[in-house]
């Protein structure tokens, strides 16, 4: 594994967070915070770059709100300042932390995303059955409170095996620990946060090495916390469970939403990122084809039902396509 090699003093230049507001700024240009933000954007910048120098710079609080996406989430929102050094930390670091994660990592990475992820279960069961010759099993897990837990130490600790310059990573720890779950000082990143997106998947990415260099597993996606085990024997899959639980808890101090991990054929149908997928086709999850219905009913705008058209073209949805009145949509 070689180390991250950029220079803390390359990263923090001016020029760099001209070109992290750039990105930052895509649709949130007429935000009142942002529009402030940019009325004297030098001004900002360089008092930035002065703090991050001189180490000075401290993370600020979080604006908190409730959304539904369709579940209830909390997010906190940071001021426009430090969004912009989040911005700034995930340009400097993503490329050499991607080359970092296994191939069956698809949350939050470029060219990934929940439609790769879908096609490569399908893949999978295609090998794991020999083409419908076997029956396919799955364990299935899910993350009890997944952002919430992640341990600060541990993190910190993780990302000083890939980072040997301190000052980077005491720019880290300013951003991991602005924000502690309520009750638990030293843990829990914010859902809102871009550089979130990036640590937890460093975090989780102990996980994922543990998985297919250690248990050898081949079968194996993960997405954020929602990941799936395949294979045409059950007993390995109930023997796997113990041995991840184990890791998860002792390494990482995560543990399995005892509700939300299960074993399950795939015959009878295993809901994955928004699908049902069966042994030869996939379609929608009940409960997003109820909302996609009504959104669609409440604003028939062009652009609405394109985006549901594009959606549903990842499965196996004519029928719903046509009650939705969608098959006729040019993309």
């Amino acid at each position: 594994m070689k180390k991250f090699i950029k220079k803390y003093e390359d990263i923090i230049t001016t020029a760099n967070l001209l070109l992290a507001w750039e990105e930052f700024l895509t649709g949130k240009r007429k935000r009142r915070d942002v529009v402030d933000f940019q009325g004297r954007l030098m001004d900002n910048i360089i008092n930035l770059y002065r703090d991050l120098k001189e180490k000075n710079y401290q993370h600020g609080d979080y604006q908190a709100f409730n959304i539904s996406d369709p579940k209830p989430r909390n997010i906190h929102k940071a001021i426009v300042r430090d969004r912009l050094l989040h911005h700034l930390l995930y340009r400097s670091t993503y490329q050499y932390f991607d080359r970092q994660f296994i191939y069956d990592s698809y949350s939050c990475r470029l060219d990934k995303g929940t439609h790769r992820a879908v096609r490569r279960l399908a893949k999978f069961s295609d090998q794991v059955s020999k083409n419908n010759q076997r029956t396919v099993w799955i364990l299935k897990c899910d993350i009890r409170r997944f952002f919430a837990s992640i341990d600060h130490k541990i993190l910190k600790d993780i990302l000083a095996k890939y980072i040997n310059n301190p000052d980077l990573l005491w720019l880290f720890g300013q951003v991991i620990g602005s924000f502690n779950t309520d009750g638990k000082p030293g843990t829990g990143l914010p859902l809102g946060n871009l550089t979130s997106q990036l640590l937890v998947n460093v975090y989780m990415n102990e996980f994922d090495q543990f998985v297919k260099r250690v248990l050898k597993i081949k079968y194996y996606i993960r997405y954020a916390d929602d990941f799936v085990f395949l294979s045409e024997n059950k007993e390995e899959l109930i023997a796997l469970r113990p041995k991840l639980e184990t890791f998860l808890n002792e390494r990482l101090k995560l543990s399995l939403h005892p509700k939300k991990t299960f074993f399950k054929t795939l015959a009878g149908g295993v809901d994955f990122l928004g699908w049902v997928q069966f042994m030869n086709h996939r379609v929608l999850r009940t409960t997003t084809k109820h909302r996609m219905l009504k959104r669609i009913e409440q604003n028939n705008e062009l652009a609405t039902r394109a985006a549901y058209s594009a959606l549903l073209k990842h499965g196996n949805a004519y029928k719903l396509s046509k009650r939705a009145g969608l098959v006729n949509i040019i993309l």
